[in-house]
């Protein structure tokens, strides 16, 4: 990893948690961690209906927040969607766009990936764009082909004043809720191929300082080998993340 890439780790609650249980989470966790200063970056992104009371909890820490989706549009009759204009209303950092369970279950494609996450650069907040292949595309030697257009799709029109702004996080669908995770031969070669696309894209030095995080079944027993990789910039984290400990123990792991 080179110096300019500090880790970042975000834990994903996805449709977990009350807000009630979400306030518990991050008095338990604030109060134990120990501070990672300039290390380790954390973001929790907490389902919508806790973000506002998460992001008040999260003042004066070193703790940031994110939103688990965006829409494109600032306003109008779009039931169920909320604004970029909303998050900046409640401090949020960063967004999730095009996670693989958005792009399965509610219909997110590349090209609606890409306006999400420009519309989130545009209003001042960072997306973090998921990409990775099911296991019948890895089966079938596509991994790269299928990583290659996602990325393409979703990074369209973005310009160069932009690409700081902008986090990538390869998560293998069939690695994520199911226990299996990729080793760190296969994240590692993953992520290589990913940054040599956004080098052709944006320039050697533009696309050396776009952090790549693996997401996937990270838990605390195989954070450390994962997170050591060259590459591997941090970690998207779903499940381990709904216990303290666990989320604890991986950012630990994050640590150069």
């Amino acid at each position: 990893m080179v110096e300019s890439r500090r880790p970042l780790v975000v834990a994903n609650w996805k449709m977990n948690k009350t807000v009630g249980e979400s306030i518990n989470f991050v008095r338990e966790f604030t109060s134990s961690l120990s501070q990672p200063g300039s290390a380790v970056e954390v973001v929790l992104a907490p389902p919508f209906t806790a973000l506002a009371k998460v992001s008040e909890a999260l003042v004066d820490t070193s703790v940031g927040v994110a939103a688990q989706n965006c829409f494109w549009e600032t306003a109008g009759a779009y039931t169920g969607e909320v604004s970029v204009s909303m998050l900046q209303e409640l401090n949020c950092q960063y967004v999730l766009v095009g996670h693989s369970e958005r792009r399965q279950f509610f219909g997110d494609t590349d090209q609606t990936v890409n306006r999400r996450a420009l519309a989130a650069l545009q209003g001042g907040i960072r997306p973090i764009v998921c990409i990775g292949e099911s296991l019948a595309e890895r089966d079938a030697g596509r991994t790269f082909e299928v990583v290659s257009r996602q990325l393409a799709g979703s990074l369209a029109g973005l310009t160069r004043e932009f690409v700081n702004d902008i986090v990538i996080a390869y998560e293998p669908v069939w690695a994520i809720g199911t226990g299996r995770n990729a080793t760190a031969d296969q994240a590692l070669q993953a992520h290589a191929f990913i940054r040599e696309r956004l080098t052709e894209q944006f320039g050697h030095p533009a696309a050396h300082r776009i952090r790549i995080q693996y997401g996937g079944s990270v838990k605390p027993d195989n954070a450390a080998e994962l997170l050591s990789q060259p590459d591997v910039d941090g970690a998207l984290v779903g499940g381990a993340s709904l216990k303290v400990n666990d989320f604890l123990a991986i950012v630990q792991h994050a640590l150069p």
